[in-house]
């Protein structure tokens, strides 16, 4: 963070990263909503995941969360 700060302008960096981590977020938790996954319990646990998980959820999701969907053909 001091290296951020002192190349100046650290807090528009570090407003954009919230921003785009916030939209990455979101765009886990609709995929998480709008999906069926083959165990129902499934989507449940995502969504806690996400929640209370916030800054490892959406990746854990994005690697993991991707085995346990339904395949629709």
């Amino acid at each position: 963070m001091v290296f951020i700060q002192n190349m100046g302008g650290g807090f528009i960096i570090l407003f954009l990263f919230s921003i785009l981590y916030f939209i990455f977020w979101v765009y886990c938790l609709v995929d998480v909503i709008r999906s069926e996954f083959k165990d129902p319990n499934m989507k449940i646990v995502w969504v806690l995941i996400l929640v209370f998980a916030q800054g490892i959820g959406p990746i854990v999701y994005l690697i993991l969360g991707k085995n346990g969907k339904k395949t629709i053909y």
